[in-house]
């Protein structure tokens, strides 16, 4: 029983991050092809949406709380049993947990990415401001 446990916890979390992963694909991609250049925002990219499947099934799937199916607390206790109601906990802690982990992720990569946006457009700016602008010869007649 516990075996299936972590086979559904792990499925649902995969899940889960497959449909962040889809949802923020084309944002993603847009703020890093403008941050970055086309070929090094591709790459980093695929690295959050790698990152966003690892964070999410990690922080779905909390192991140190699976345990407590397999180990007692105490030490003569036995181990908890999985009754239909401790799976639907598990399944809605599996979800929420694997969000919230996808989210914080996200939250820091939006934040790093605003502060990259920022620097570039500084720089943008400053190189705008440094080429003269070129006036038109004035026609004579």
């Amino acid at each position: 029983m516990f075996l299936t446990l972590l086979a559904v916890t792990f499925a649902i979390a995969t899940i889960c991050s497959y449909i962040v992963a889809r949802v923020f694909h084309a944002p993603l991609r847009a703020i890093f092809n403008r941050v970055i250049s086309d070929q090094l925002g591709s790459a980093w990219h695929r690295y959050v949406t790698f990152a966003t499947y690892v964070v999410g099934i990690s922080g779905g799937v909390r192991i140190w709380e699976l345990e407590k199916y397999i180990t007692p607390r105490v030490k003569d206790d036995p181990a908890l049993i999985l009754t239909r109601d401790r799976w639907v906990l598990e399944v809605y802690r599996t979800i929420i947990e694997t969000l919230q982990a996808n989210a914080w992720m996200l939250l820091v990569v939006f934040l790093v990415a605003l502060l990259a946006f920022v620097f570039v457009r500084a720089f943008e700016l400053r190189r705008a401001a440094a080429t003269p602008a070129t006036a038109p010869a004035a026609v004579s007649s």
